[in-house]
């Protein structure tokens, strides 16, 4: 699951014919998940009342393991539209993805199919959840793309940090996936308003203080949680 890379390029370039996906399909998962995933595993949600009840939200997750997607989509406060790389959307898998109303995303260019309906799930005052850095890492966002800042200042959205812990290493496989009954924390932070604002500049600077914040959410969600 990822944010496309080249958000800001591709506001420049002719619009896309926005398809975003029907809200209806994201409640599905929300209603699905807590049934796929509370057997298995003990999860404690904190700060959920960090989540606005209605109006556009970005949810920005670090993604250090396979569970972080599932848990965001299929736990929080509110149903998620969440971008997720082009690659999972194939057989079984991806059928079950659109049906949960998920959006496919490009991440190796500037996916204007992807983002115009990213664009449209915040237009029509829904949860778009991303993770920054495009790709499972250490959790320090040192690799964070642009596009969280792209679609905050586009849409005026405000972006809520979610941290999930113990969900597992960094591996795509089943042996990756953390033991049965494992403890996992989903911790939200308080929502982060950047705006609105245009322009490359305006961009960059706010994905920096995005980066801050996430950073320091992290550790602030570990020290919570006693995984500091």
């Amino acid at each position: 699951m990822t944010t496309p890379t080249n958000a800001t390029t591709a506001s420049c370039a002719p619009p896309a014919v926005r398809v975003v996906p029907p809200a209806h399909a994201a409640v599905r998962a929300r209603r699905i998940g807590p049934f796929v995933l509370r057997p298995f595993w003990k999860i404690r949600l904190h700060g959920a009342e960090h989540v606005p009840a209605t109006g556009p939200v970005i949810l920005a997750g670090n993604h250090s393991g396979f569970l972080d997607g599932p848990l965001i989509v299929g736990l929080a406060p509110r149903p998620v539209h969440f971008m997720v790389k082009r690659e999972m959307f194939r057989g079984a898998v991806g059928s079950a993805l659109h049906w949960l109303g998920q959006i496919s995303v490009d991440r190796h260019g500037a996916d204007r199919a992807a983002i115009q309906a990213a664009l449209g799930v915040l237009e029509q005052g829904g949860v778009l959840g991303v993770f920054p850095e495009g790709t499972r890492s250490a959790e320090d966002f040192a690799t964070m793309h642009n596009g969280l800042a792209y679609f905050a200042l586009r849409s005026g959205a405000p972006v809520v940090p979610v941290a999930c812990l113990g969900a597992g290493s960094r591996g795509t496989t089943i042996g990756s996936l953390p033991r049965l009954r494992t403890r996992l924390d989903v911790v939200y932070g308080p929502p982060i308003d950047l705006g609105r604002g245009t322009g490359r500049k305006a961009v960059a600077a706010a994905s920096e203080q995005l980066r801050d914040a996430l950073r320091a959410h992290i550790e602030q969600a570990r020290r919570e949680t006693g995984r500091a």
